[in-house]
């Protein structure tokens, strides 16, 4: 039971569809993966607004996937609910905090799972399952009646097994969406530090996609993590503080831990938004040189659950996030696809990141690369 909290039948001939447990699905309670809020919750009195698509196409949801508590953490474990499995090895960390969207695809229980990104909570899973996900626009899909965590962060996305299912997912979330009807050319590489052989996994992808690949000398990951985190921590920190003082016990370990590092990064909050504009500029200026651009989603593959401890979770968060969470700050959309590892039974993970409102563009590209991969 571990990849749902609450399981629904639903008959029809539409898409199968989870939904993760922080959006509302009428006459069933909201969880947000936390027992504090578990314990209080009482059937939503209705959908939120990112499903009215679905109902209208005739999805049939099959369940509230389980996250990682208040969808707070990329880990994806949960004390309360217990820890989804991850599809590549039951070892390591499914990924989070919509791990359970990521398994219910990854494990064929739905077509299609809606998930949320807020720092990298779609991407994240994706990658550590080995399936694909699609982080949005911010503001693109409303977020009434989502349980929020950083609302100028916030972004509700599909996940699949494949490109077919992320579109399908927009057309649920965006009736009338249609990828556009060509794939770009050029892409620009973003270089990182992570592992060579996850970067050069990414590289072969795009070759063998045929893309024109510009190499992009681009400094900017530094300030927009600085700016993520301030923003992140301060708006976390408002939402989610006085549950946890209220209800310490129904509230993780881990979550009161994250809670306990918001007063580092509060005070540096009026100095990320002095800066994230100019920042923010001289990420959009590189779409205009290039149409896409592409880096790994993680710097390195999963890690083990047995490496999962008080002293080492923000060492593990930050590597984990290092790759992701700066496109929250710029409110850009990206994808994240598996692309084979030479030498590895597991795979990495592509990420492709669009200029705002460039999901037509994005799902066009990682359609081509996993046709050549194919």
């Amino acid at each position: 039971m571990s990849t749902f909290i609450t399981r629904l039948e639903s008959s029809g001939l539409g898409p199968r569809l989870a939904v993760k447990d922080i959006i509302d699905v009428e006459g069933v309670p909201t969880t947000a993966g936390s027992r504090a809020v578990a314990d209080q919750a009482g059937p939503a009195e209705r959908d939120a607004a990112c499903l009215a698509g679905s109902r209208a196409a005739g999805a049939r949801l099959v369940g509230k996937a389980n996250l990682h508590e208040l969808a707070m953490l990329p880990i994806g474990t949960n004390p309360w609910f217990g820890t989804p499995t991850n599809p590549l090895d039951p070892a390591l960390i499914p990924g989070g905090s919509s791990s359970g969207s990521a398994v219910a695809v990854a494990t064929g229980e739905a077509d299609v799972a809606l998930g949320s990104d807020t720092g990298g909570s779609i991407r994240v899973p994706a990658a550590c399952c080995g399936v694909t996900g699609l982080k949005t626009t911010h503001d693109r899909v409303p977020l009434e009646g989502v349980w929020p965590l950083a609302p100028s962060l916030d972004t509700i996305g599909p996940m699949a097994v494949d490109v077919a299912g992320l579109v399908l997912g927009m057309e649920l979330l965006e009736p009338g969406f249609a990828v556009s009807p060509s794939a770009p050319r050029t892409v620009g590489r973003l270089r990182t530090s992570g592992l060579p052989e996850i970067e050069s996994a990414v590289d072969e992808a795009l070759r063998a996609a045929g893309l024109e690949v510009v190499a992009l000398d681009w400094d900017g990951f530094d300030v927009g993590s600085n700016c993520f985190t301030a923003i992140y921590f301060s708006e976390v920190w408002e939402l989610d503080h006085q549950l946890a003082e209220d209800h310490p016990e129904g509230v993780g370990e881990d979550i009161v831990q994250m809670l306990s590092l918001a007063d580092l990064f509060k005070p540096g909050l009026d100095e990320a938004r002095r800066v994230l504009p100019e920042w923010r500029q001289s990420l959009l200026s590189l779409f205009d040189r290039v149409e896409l651009l592409a880096l790994p989603t993680l710097p390195m593959f999963p890690p083990r659950l047995e490496e999962l401890s008080a002293d080492s979770m923000v060492q593990i968060i930050i590597d984990i996030t290092s790759q992701v969470a700066l496109f929250n700050a710029a409110g850009l959309p990206g994808t994240a696809q598996p692309v084979p590892v030479a030498g590895s039974t597991l795979p990495a993970s592509l990420q492709l990141i669009g200029p705002p409102g460039g999901e037509e563009l994005l799902l066009a590209c990682a359609g081509t690369v996993e046709a050549a991969l194919a």
